[in-house]
């Protein structure tokens, strides 16, 4: 069978490579944003939308424009890749699975992706990506596989990339033999039909305290300020220390699941509704279909 697996890397540029991705990110958004207005406004006219190939029409005519010239720093297929999550974006919304695609706000999600033209030195722990030259990574784990395309992503004040890779492995046999089922709640993060269950894992509260007095701090600075930004940068940090050991607790727990037992049974619930601080066991949800290539 074919596997497609990401490995997740810190990038570790250097001051010019950083910020040309920042402005790669940017480009991307831009590009995203002004396409999602242009179909809007087609739509609200009462025409039909214009398809993926007409977006790069359009992509290249804002290009040769004096006001978006600076579009043409930005590696094309970048630039594309963008259109293609437009297009990606129409098509969940019209299948039912998603809401109507937004607006993309600067430091929410920034990213940006390459479809080829890229290589890998392992033996280095270096990567080149177009008009951005080697850059150096922290090389945890080998790179298995070929590689399919390479996203670069920025959270907390860091930069990573993450390489796709595809390669052919036998179907996996799982070892375990029983079935269990998941009941998930509020008080308890989940309940197994073997009598045992999960606490939830408090994150924020161990650092609640911490973040209040960051955020009282970028409170009283002048906004976009120098300061204002050293002290958003904080808080940030903050937020990225909770979401990252929510993530790794998450997943080593459906793990553990999936890993003891062949079949795993959840109830059908929306679990959203429940509670407004639910969101995890939503994600507790998808983590444990997510492993289910291990059954």
């Amino acid at each position: 069978m074919k596997r497609l697996q990401a490995f997740k890397y810190e990038l570790q540029p250097n001051g010019e490579q950083a910020r040309s991705m920042r402005r790669f990110a940017g480009s991307c958004r831009f590009v995203f944003n002004k396409a999602l207005a242009m179909q809007k406004a087609i739509y609200e006219g009462g025409e039909k939308k214009v398809g993926y190939a007409g977006l790069c029409k359009e992509l290249t005519t804002w290009k040769t424009q004096p006001e978006t010239a600076w579009l043409k720093e930005t590696h094309s297929q970048v630039l594309q890749q963008s259109l293609k999550d437009l297009e990606r974006a129409y098509k969940n919304f019209f299948d039912k699975r998603a809401d109507f695609p937004r607006f993309k706000k600067k430091g929410m999600g920034d990213s940006f992706r390459y479809p080829q033209g890229c290589k890998l030195d392992q033996s280095n722990s270096r990567v080149f990506l177009p008009k951005l030259g080697w850059l150096k990574y922290r090389n945890s784990r080998d790179v298995l596989g070929t590689v399919s395309n390479i996203t670069v992503s920025a959270n907390g004040g860091k930069w990573f990339v993450s390489i796709q890779t595809e390669r052919e492995v036998e179907q996996p046999v799982h070892p375990a033999t029983s079935i269990v089922g998941i009941d998930v709640g509020i008080t308890r993060f989940a309940t197994l039909s073997d009598g045992s269950h999960i606490e939830p894992l408090n994150t924020f509260r161990k650092h609640q305290q911490r973040l209040a007095r960051y955020q009282r701090a970028m409170s009283r600075k002048t906004k976009f300020s120098s300061n204002w930004k050293k002290a958003k940068a904080r808080v940030q940090k903050i937020h990225t220390r909770i979401a990252n050991v929510r993530k790794d607790f998450l997943h080593k727990t459906t793990t553990t699941i999936s890993k003891n037992h062949a079949i795993v049974c959840i109830e059908d619930l929306q679990v959203r509704n429940m509670s407004k601080s639910a969101a995890g066991s939503w994600v507790f949800w998808t983590n444990v279909t997510g492993h289910s290539d291990l059954s």
